[in-house]
């Protein structure tokens, strides 16, 4: 289910379109009371090894790079 997410974040956000300020954007106002939702950016940089989700959203930009960090978190089975 990871790489399916993975995949799918990498073509969002190449396009760089409605979907893209969707997954990175914030909401304006208050936050609702209760425990937060998971974001599927930070739910994939902690799958994808350590680092920041900036570092995570700078390699979506490269093709290969994100190719070949997706195929090695799905090698190690994290």
């Amino acid at each position: 289910m990871r790489k399916r997410q993975a995949t799918f974040l990498g073509h969002v956000m190449r396009r760089g379109k409605l979907e893209h300020l969707v997954t990175t954007g914030k909401l304006e106002g208050k936050t609702s009371r209760g425990r937060q939702r998971e974001k599927i950016t930070d739910g994939l940089a902690t799958w994808l090894g350590p680092g920041k989700v900036t570092n995570t959203l700078t390699a979506v930009k490269d093709r290969d790079l994100w190719r070949d960090m997706i195929a090695n978190a799905y090698k190690q089975g994290t």
